[in-house]
């Protein structure tokens, strides 16, 4: 079927939505994609709402309208009509997550956003998996494999949205995934605070400092780092600790060692993995950083490559996946795993809203 998947990440720079045809095990096709910038007041309405500081409802409904406008958006570009597309995967927008304590809290309201679109819906994915004992991410790692064959392995596929996360692939299909650290969260929060920008665009910024290595040091000694997967993260964890170990630096200092803060976590997950990666593809926005790629292969000492060098787009992976994921749902198949999330057993998650 054709499956429109939605995403909106920690981030925060907008909603990405893509086409993809699948049966929920493999992928036939992909089809257009688009991103939807936010507002400058809807990122504020949902950053206030994350840190408890902003009222959630007026937040998520005018997030999920916006998902409607980007559902629209993609259907015209794409020359559809809502009759064409089989689901709709719509992971909405992560305000908490802390598995450790049973709780992930994803806001957008499935139940409105089939209505107004006309096409059945699948949302909620996370919340069965930490009821089960779960850590309710990464979710992608079943995606990322169902595009890996043909791939050299062991491989890993690392996203750097707000939070990092790993999905390793052996040469046999096994899978094992976690979150890694921050991924641009703290650089883009300093650069929001120090030049008024959301993102430190090309790693400019960072190009301009120079890392602080003792403080590197001090980060890396988090016993976090030293946890043995599943483990995941909320996109604010690491803010206090790097507010503390940037005291003091420049802006283009900071910038640099927060970038650095983030390479040496990927780093340091590596003893974490079944067995080292031939390669490493990187997918996210983070790619787009020179900075923090050149880090990434100063660290990983292997071949590291954007994921668009073997034909993914990494701008519509996440949203290409929660398409791919809502067909997994609607067909019955597990969408985590013991491997990615730590739940017991292989487990289906998803509300399904029918129009």
């Amino acid at each position: 079927m054709l499956a429109l998947g939605l995403m909106s990440g920690t981030s925060l720079d907008g909603i990405d939505a893509a086409l993809i045809e699948t049966d929920g095990k493999t992928v036939a096709h992909f089809g257009p994609a688009l991103t939807l910038p936010y507002p400058e007041p809807v990122r504020t309405a949902l950053r206030a709402a994350a840190l408890g500081e902003g009222p959630v409802e007026p937040a998520e409904a005018e997030m999920t309208r916006l998902h409607a406008e980007a559902v629209a958006r993609l259907l015209d570009q794409a020359g559809l009509g809502p009759d064409a597309i089989g689901v709709i995967g719509f992971h909405g927008h992560t305000l908490s997550h802390r598995p450790d304590q049973g709780h992930t809290h994803q806001i957008g309201d499935g139940a409105w956003l089939a209505a107004t679109t006309g096409i059945r819906v699948v949302n909620d994915f996370r919340t069965a998996d930490v009821a089960a004992g779960g850590q309710g991410a990464p979710l992608v790692p079943v995606f990322h494999r169902a595009l890996a064959t043909g791939i050299e392995a062991p491989l890993a596929v690392l996203n750097l949205g707000g939070v990092g996360n790993v999905t390793w692939i052996g040469e046999d299909g096994a899978m094992c995934a976690f979150d890694t650290g921050p991924g641009n969260a703290l650089i883009d929060d300093w650069a929001q605070t120090h030049t008024g920008q959301p993102v430190d665009l090309d790693g400019a910024l960072a190009a301009a400092g120079r890392v602080d290595l003792d403080r590197v040091a001090v980060f890396l000694s988090d016993p976090w780092f030293d946890l043995a997967p599943p483990k995941s993260l909320d996109r604010d964890d690491f803010a206090r600790l790097a507010a503390k170990l940037t005291r003091g630096l420049s802006p283009a200092d900071g910038a640099a060692t927060l970038t650095a803060f983030t390479a040496a976590a990927v780093g340091a997950a590596q003893m974490h993995l079944p067995q080292p990666p031939r390669q490493w593809l990187i997918t996210g926005g983070g790619r787009h950083n020179p900075v923090l790629m050149l880090a990434l292969r100063q660290v990983l000492e292997v071949d590291v490559r954007p994921v668009e060098t073997v034909g993914w787009n990494g701008d519509a992976l996440e949203a290409q996946a929660f398409g791919f994921l809502a067909a997994r749902v609607l067909a019955g198949l597990p969408t985590t795993f013991p491997s990615t999330t730590g739940v017991p057993e292989p487990l289906g998650g998803g509300r399904i809203f029918t129009p």
